[in-house]
């Protein structure tokens, strides 16, 4: 995020379920990374392009999210190892997802 020109502060916890539940990240969709870029909550190994996307758009959604740790999602690549296919997800507070983007 840094290297893309975000202000990054990090925030150590061992306390992942409180801030899931903070920012109303549906269980479903948990990873290991939350952010809160501009508002909007970002879960996972989400790129940088969606990331700038959704703050273009700006959708009517609390966040967005790849969950679990796909190999081949940013911060997961794997050399020898294929690249999984993966949804980016939008969330909402009822919890209603959408898919905002795939790969491949």
């Amino acid at each position: 995020m840094r290297d893309n020109d975000f202000n990054v502060k990090v925030e150590d916890t061992y306390e992942l379920d409180v801030i899931k539940y903070r920012y109303q990240v549906p269980a479903q969709l948990e990873s290991c990374h939350t952010a809160i870029v501009d508002g909007y909550v970002i879960e996972g190994h989400v790129s940088v392009a969606e990331i700038e996307r959704l703050l273009d758009e700006r959708p009517d959604v609390l966040g967005i999210a790849v969950p679990g740790m796909p190999v081949g999602s940013p911060g997961m690549e794997a050399p020898g190892y294929p690249a999984q296919p993966y949804d980016v997800l939008t969330f909402d507070s009822s919890g209603q997802t959408e898919v905002f983007a795939s790969y491949p």
